[in-house]
């Protein structure tokens, strides 16, 4: 009995220091397009004190401004093509199935983490809507789960090995050369997914961060007595609905016919089809952002089935898209004063002179979890970093694909507490940032030393592997 009470206090202890974090965020943490517009100011400063020019600052990051619009819409298009399969009638019901599994609070936030990261390795899009919907079924069948820790587990995703999967930005950027801004495809050309995802070593991280996480979420789960339930927030449940309503108009039978969705997703699997099969380097290097995204459209159009339907799905997820869409243009322009003027080859030497081949991976790892917490969008600040990043890696023969995997594993760390990506998830639970952040928190205080030492042990071990052009 005194053991059960020692462990309540602690868990209560650690809600705590994660309310107050959260808290002091609520408050003076501003709007992401904030450090946006921070950064472009802050490079502006540092390139003047690196001697660059303003006027050539100014015109480099001006001309940059669109350079990002292909890979802009590329993420958007991840957003949207998550959403549209997370919420057909198919995968809803598999949630439901799954919903049924758990029997006890600890075993049904367990479930949570390992589907939310199972789910993230195929697009971090679907993570969130899968994961939001699972909670909410898991919450009106398992009673006593604590809402939070369901919330905080349903967000692992994001927050431990999204980076890690087939909807990684920054592996993607670099195996699509479409996406690659010229001036990064000349430093490090092209490095196909078999060198960044699919790498032994990567694949090895990934299953370590997985089982952390998931026994991390089932011993911390609160007792059914502690817990806090999405009863205690006064959230009701509610289904998902996939009633179309009736035809008014004879112009509408298209729309409630599953006809055009059947032949569109035909043709797009035929094309699909043969890009694979005629891929000069092999099927997995034809995996770039379009191929990737294509395939999310082409398989929400079927399971949709009714274009009604489907434009419902894509009409709910929009509005989640806003600040990709804003944001992406103001971190090209500090793409282009980095890349535009002598600040790159600065940057690219300093971090080869505070380093060797041994440290280099540690060295990147630290910048990029720090340079999160300000960027947090995996894509935009991999573009910012890649060019001095890569090229140092360049200088100290570490393997390329496996520094990309080292930004990655390492700039998810600070989603873990940070909110931007936790919209989508947030709605659909209807919880605060500060509810399930606590949880968060404790993750990461576990993770970073993980994640660190596993980017710096297995960079002895990959060879080097010049830039494929």
């Amino acid at each position: 009995m005194a053991r059960e009470k020692t462990a309540a206090i602690r868990e209560q202890g650690l809600v705590r220091f994660g309310l107050r974090l959260a808290n002091w965020s609520e408050r003076w943490f501003p709007d992401p397009l904030v450090f946006a517009l921070l950064g472009i100011v802050a490079v502006f400063a540092v390139g003047l004190g690196l001697h660059q020019p303003a006027g050539k600052l100014a015109i480099e990051g001006g001309k940059s401004f669109w350079a990002l619009v292909t890979f802009t819409m590329q993420m958007v298009m991840i957003i949207v093509g998550g959403y549209i399969v997370a919420s057909t009638p198919v995968v809803y019901s598999a949630i439901r199935a799954l919903a049924g599994v758990p029997k006890t609070p600890r075993g049904a936030v367990a479930m949570v983490a390992l589907f939310s990261m199972l789910t993230s390795l195929i697009s971090w899009g679907l993570s969130l809507i899968f994961s939001g919907l699972f909670v909410r079924e898991l919450a009106h069948r398992v009673k006593g789960m604590d809402y939070r820790a369901a919330g905080g587990a349903a967000y692992l995703g994001l927050g431990a090995v999204w980076a890690m999967g087939l909807s990684s930005s920054a592996a993607m950027l670099m195996a699509t050369k479409s996406a690659m801004p010229a001036k990064l495809f000349d430093i490090s050309g092209l490095i196909p997914l078999k060198q960044t995802l699919f790498l032994w070593p990567s694949v090895a991280t990934t299953a370590i961060l997985i089982v952390l996480s998931v026994l991390i979420a089932y011993l911390s789960t609160p007792s059914a007595e502690n817990a806090r339930t999405a009863e205690s927030y006064g959230i009701e449940y509610a289904p998902l609905r996939f009633a179309l309503g009736s035809k008014s108009k004879p112009g509408e039978w298209l729309e409630y016919s599953p006809l055009l969705n059947i032949l569109v997703a035909l043709l797009l699997c035929w094309y699909l089809v043969d890009v694979f099969r005629t891929s000069p380097q092999g099927a997995l290097a034809a995996l770039d952002l379009n191929t990737y995204n294509l395939i999310f459209i082409t398989v929400g159009l079927l399971l949709h089935w009714r274009p009604k339907r489907f434009m419902h799905a894509v009409g709910e997820c929009i509005p989640a898209t806003g600040g990709v869409i804003i944001q992406f243009p103001f971190y090209a322009v500090i793409f282009g004063m980095i890349t535009g003027t002598g600040i790159s080859d600065i940057l690219a030497k300093l971090f080869a002179s505070i380093s060797t081949h041994n440290t280099y991976p540690l060295l990147v790892a630290t910048y990029s979890a720090v340079l999160g917490v300000f960027i947090p969008s995996g894509g935009s600040k991999w573009v910012i970093e890649a060019p001095y990043v890569l090229q140092a890696a360049k200088l100290h023969q570490v393997h390329l694909g496996w520094v990309v995997q080292i930004y990655n594993a390492a700039e998810a760390l600070p989603n873990l507490v940070n909110p931007f990506w936790m919209l989508p998830l947030l709605g659909i639970i209807r919880l605060k940032a500060r509810d399930i952040v606590g949880y968060g928190v404790l993750q990461l205080m576990v993770h970073i030393p993980v994640v660190f030492f596993l980017c710096w042990l297995f960079a002895r071990y990959i060879p080097y592997v010049p830039p494929m052009k």
